[in-house]
């Protein structure tokens, strides 16, 4: 499964057309998905539950398109998360709370194949200046990652 992250990928055509489109977008991780937009992020909130996380909302950026009368692809964003995990970062430096909760963004490209996309929470914390936020950093990275997988994935 193809992987971008700060502009860098791994994986092959797929992943090459993508990181093209995309060019560098620095912190921001990018997975292709296996199911359909809609599928993924039915799966994502599936697994934030599971995570025993809070799904605050979700943005239908395509609905909202269309309501105005204008053309998107699917492009889907969920906000959620939990005090446990954010409050740390912001405890350091209070404008990480202009980043969280967390948001991952499904979107769907001109070749009509599905991606996954979020901040890093270590680029977060610098972007923020946080100092030592290694720890808290990590552990929602493999949050973010874990629930990303499962979304993307067709098992």
């Amino acid at each position: 499964m193809p992987y971008v992250t700060v502009g860098k990928e791994s994986g092959a055509s797929k992943g090459d057309r993508m990181s093209n489109s995309l060019g560098t977008i620095q912190g921001l991780t990018t997975v292709e998905s296996r199911v359909g937009s809609k599928e993924a992020m039915d799966r994502l909130e599936s697994a934030i539950r599971a995570k025993g996380l809070n799904t605050f909302a979700r943005i239908d950026h395509a609905a909202g398109a269309a309501e105005v009368g204008l053309a998107l692809r699917p492009t889907e964003l969920i906000i959620f998360g939990n005090a446990r995990g954010g409050t740390p970062l912001m405890q350091s430096v209070q404008t990480v709370g202009i980043d969280l909760p967390l948001k991952i963004l499904v979107w769907q490209d001109a070749a009509n194949d599905t991606w996954i996309s979020y901040n890093e929470p270590s680029w977060i914390a610098q972007r923020h200046g946080v100092t030592n936020a290694q720890l808290v950093a990590s552990k929602l990275t493999a949050v973010l990652s874990a629930i990303v997988e499962k979304a993307a994935n067709s098992q």
